[in-house]
């Protein structure tokens, strides 16, 4: 089990090892590493200073400033921001939709493009959002994606949407999410010192439908990694691209 893999296809690569089957709670892609500047594609396209400036306003939380900053980067390099983007995106989904093994069951994340993956997603990937699918003799179930936010990431949805996915999943042995549900705990990131956000919906499906495991990402430094909530156990399992180990699942 894996989740913000961010770019990290070396390690995606030997993830699956001993397991049945690889599951991915999103964002592959990489667009700026808070830890390391210098990766990424906004990086890779405007330098690492201006890099630098960005992550100091997000982490600011001066997302207006920040997205005229970026605008005034795009106006400067005459580009056309979207196929920019996307070619980007395309080289990062290329080499990571390769690492996977056969068989991997996937979502997307937030920073994540949909409409890209039935081009690199091979036999052995199996794509899934507010669907259902029997791995092993037991029940999953997949949202992906994120609700809006100051970020404007890139596939992010209204929380009526996303409730819709999760109505759709209904009763499982384990819910797959990409985003946390809406518990202050799991939601704050220690590092950026902020709160992301959950969802309510996926909270209360919790409450109501009591898997036996909840699992997400999202949240890279979390204040607690997991947490029990009535019968299920929450848990988020882990920042790939920085740790490299997935999470195993065991009954």
């Amino acid at each position: 089990m894996v989740s913000d893999v961010h770019g990290n296809a070396r390690d995606l690569a030997r993830a699956g090892e001993g397991a049945d089957a690889l599951v991915c709670l999103g964002d592959l892609v990489l667009f700026l590493d808070y830890a390391d500047h210098s990766r990424g594609i906004f990086p890779d396209l405007f330098g690492e200073e201006n890099a630098d400036r960005i992550v100091e306003l997000r982490t600011a939380r001066r997302f207006a400033e920040a997205r005229e900053f970026g605008a005034g980067l795009w106006g400067r390099l005459g580009a056309d921001r979207a196929a920019a983007i996307e070619e980007a995106v395309r080289k990062q989904y290329t080499e990571l939709f390769a690492a996977f093994p056969d068989p991997t069951y996937a979502t997307y994340g937030n920073v994540d493009i949909p409409g890209l993956w039935p081009e690199y997603a091979g036999e052995g990937t199996r794509v899934l959002d507010g669907e259902r699918v029997e791995i092993g003799g037991r029940v999953f179930g997949f949202v992906g994606g994120g609700l809006r936010s100051p970020m404007r990431t890139p596939y992010e949805i209204s929380d009526e949407e996303y409730a819709a996915k999760i109505e759709a999943v209904g009763e499982v042995d384990v819910l797959c999410t990409h985003i946390p549900p809406d518990v202050p705990e799991l939601l704050y990131d220690t590092v950026a010192r902020r709160f992301e956000r959950g969802s309510g919906a996926l909270l209360d499906a919790i409450h109501r439908t009591r898997p036996r495991y909840a699992l997400f990402g999202h949240v890279h430094q979390p204040l607690a990694q997991r947490m029990r909530i009535g019968a299920t156990e929450c848990v988020n399992v882990g920042h790939f691209a920085r740790s490299g180990r997935p999470w195993a699942l065991e009954w």
